[in-house]
């Protein structure tokens, strides 16, 4: 069995509700079209300021998926 390689892809998701809810929305919008994903890292958290509180969260994370053996 060969050795597996990944490949990392940057992607930015928000959410008016929670930086975790950011981090899933984000995923589960990815695993529309990207397959094999395997781990993230969480890069960057921002916010946007609405009437003196948060009105939207916003998190920069890379995911890493595994590339598919050629058939």
């Amino acid at each position: 069995m060969a050795d597996t390689v990944y490949k990392m892809t940057e992607l930015t998701g928000t959410s008016s509700t929670s930086i975790e809810d950011a981090i899933q929305t984000t995923i589960a919008r990815a695993a529309k079209t990207v397959r094999q994903m395997r781990w993230l890292e969480v890069v960057e958290i921002r916010g946007r300021i609405d009437k003196d509180q948060v009105g939207q969260w916003q998190v920069k994370i890379n995911v890493g998926f595994a590339l598919e053996d050629e058939d």
